[in-house]
């Protein structure tokens, strides 16, 4: 049987590796899709329920097995639908290719149906390479290309298929001028700057007698090399949030998550530290590091964009952070002197019982902290934690304790709504044995990761492991962006924009297959924890939280409490409750017994 275009692609992906593919059909991609029904299972196809989805669990995919993540959509619509979560993988550094479709080569500028400018639409997402074919030809060197980009460089890259090419007879180029004849495989470089670089590097480093080192994503697969580093140095480690699981939280000298819903252990080390080294990271916000001129900084990363960006570094070395900080370790000196480490773990002792008592605080039905503070001893060795953003991101950043072999995200750069279910369902496809659980808002389940619930309704079974949750924080308000119109904007909760439905989540699930679990009084909590890590299905669990429980930042400034007393004085709709539990929050972590 003559082989198509459609063919071809399908088996030259699976030659680069390819095994999944996440997406949605439709007739401007009907000839990949037949190729891939033909190809008998080569490449597994995973339906979503929304093209965006899709893209978020490429995105997640390439973040949980550092492997490419492909999405694919059809013309139109379709492709438009991707962009969130492929501007999530963008945000990220993610390798991710996505597959569209378009109108036939014909009827291209004739303002025919579904027909969309996608090269100009693609080109800032995608815009390391994105191209759209014309011939069978072209194909080839398009997609070895697009490949070899995406994970070469860690971008987000496009390839274009007019409907009427995906069926046409596939024709290797000719040996011909004009014709181009690519090949496959890509091997990762050892990037480690020169001697004399990490020599001055270390000079710094050993200089330093309080050194804060804080660690993001492109630290992930140097746990062992950071870990050195910090005891050669005496260092505390913070931990930027897409770096979460780069060390685990059992280190007496790990602070923890850093910015906004960081700790306050991670703002006293970067308030305090004479020499700062960061390590793949691109956290953003300058005002939770140190002071300019405070630190002498030393900075690792792979893209030469990202380094001396956030904080002027003393020295910036280019290179992959395993490799750079095994090539770093012999030539820095072990220091002796403990001050700096004992009041690091200090820091830290005395935050572990302040987040104790805030988690514990009561509340009007639950404390969102005390959901994820039941979560953390009961998660099992290697779990897989997804979160959403707002409001239940605070409580993923600060309450959940990573252990050492466990992995952990969210939408970073993005800061996306909606990305944690269709993270958690590429995370249980790439590690069908392992736990996964996914902190959800109700904003982001009724957005769109309610619907989500039928891929895993429809997928499940195929899982070695059945144990995948979702952790559903219901509290009928859109509750991060309230708390940032009181503190940063000074106004009250506007009802209008803020309050969202009562669902019953939990009733869905059932009524899809899935295990429900409704929880309304906090001594409940721990008990639905073990009940749904002992199901034989996916569950959800919906837990009725407190809107009031203030996401505290580690350090308020006067601005912001006096943008936050002027929300209450003109009239907040939750007045009372906010002032209880806000009261509860601060003084419960200063004065014994109170809750």
């Amino acid at each position: 049987m003559t082989s198509t275009v459609g063919d071809f692609l399908v088996e030259r992906l699976y030659q680069w590796g390819v095994r999944r593919i996440f997406g949605y059909p439709g007739d401007g991609i009907n000839g990949v899709f037949g190729a891939l029904s033909r190809a008998e299972g080569k490449i597994q196809f995973i339906q979503a329920r929304h093209e965006e989805m899709a893209a978020f669990m490429a995105s997640a995919h390439a973040k949980f097995t550092g492997e490419l993540g492909v999405c694919i959509a059809t013309s139109g619509p379709g492709a438009s639908h991707l962009l969130t979560g492929l501007y999530d993988a963008r945000m990220d550094h993610q390798p991710v290719l996505a597959i569209v479709g378009q109108q036939a080569r014909a009827a291209l500028g004739g303002h025919y149906q579904q027909e969309l400018d996608l090269l100009s639409m693609f080109k800032d997402v995608a815009g390391a390479f994105v191209q759209q074919a014309s011939t069978p030809e072209q194909v080839r060197h398009l997609l070895d290309r697009a490949v070899r980009t995406a994970i070469g460089e860690r971008r987000v890259t496009a390839i274009i298929l007019p409907n009427d090419l995906q069926d046409l007879p596939y024709h290797e180029p000719p040996k011909a001028h004009g014709t181009v004849h690519s090949g496959i495989g890509y091997s990762r470089p050892r990037v480690v700057p020169f001697e004399q670089d990490l020599q001055r590097a270390a000079e710094v480093l050993n200089a330093g007698r309080k050194v804060a080192i804080l660690v993001g994503a492109g630290a992930l697969q140097a746990t062992e090399q950071v870990i050195a580093v910090a005891e050669t140095l005496g260092a505390g480690v913070a931990k930027a949030l897409l770096g979460k699981a780069v060390v685990p939280d059992d280190l007496p000298w790990v602070t923890g998550a850093i910015g906004l819903l960081g700790t306050e252990p991670s703002y006293q080390l970067m308030s305090e530290c004479d020499t700062l080294l960061m390590i793949g990271s691109g956290f953003p916000y300058a005002e939770f590091l140190p002071q300019e001129g405070q630190a002498r900084g030393v900075q690792i990363d792979l893209q030469p964009d990202m380094l001396s960006l956030r904080y002027p570094m003393e020295v910036n070395l280019v290179g992959d952070a395993s490799e750079t900080l095994r090539a770093l370790l012999p030539l820095l000196e072990h220091k002796t002197e403990r001050r700096w480490r004992d009041k690091v773990e200090a820091w830290r002792a005395h935050w572990d019982k302040t987040l104790q008592k805030r988690a514990l605080a009561k509340a009007d039905p639950i404390n969102p902290q005390r959901v994820v503070h039941e979560l953390s001893p009961r998660l099992p060795d290697h779990a897989i934690i997804t979160s959403d953003s707002g409001s239940c991101a605070n409580w993923f950043a600060r309450d959940l304790q990573i252990r050492q072999g466990m992995q952990c995200s969210l939408s970073g750069g993005l800061a996306s709504m909606g990305a944690a279910v269709p993270y958690a369902i590429a995370a249980k496809f790439a590690h069908p044995q392992r736990s996964v659980v996914a902190l959800v808002g109700d904003g982001a389940m009724q957005m769109n990761n309610l619907a989500e619930l039928i891929t895993v309704a429809k997928y499940w079974r195929l899982w070695e492991n059945p144990q995948w949750i979702c952790a559903v924080f219901n509290n009928e308000d859109l509750n991060q962006v309230t708390w940032e119109q009181r503190v940063i904007e000074g106004d009250p909760k506007f009802e209008a924009s803020q309050a969202i439905p009562d669902v019953p989540y939990h009733l869905f699930a059932i009524s899809i297959g899935l295990q429900g679990i409704y929880v309304e009084r906090e001594e409940d909590i721990a008990d639905a924890w073990e009940r749904a890590l002992a199901a034989d299905r996916p569950v959800l669990i919906e837990f009725k939280t407190d809107p009031d429980v203030p996401p505290l930042p580690p350090h308020i400034k006067l601005e912001q409490a006096k943008n936050f007393a002027s929300s209450l004085l003109k009239g907040d709709p939750d007045q009372a409750g906010v002032i209880v539990q806000t009261a509860r929050q601060v003084l419960g972590s200063v004065l014994p017994g109170k809750k």
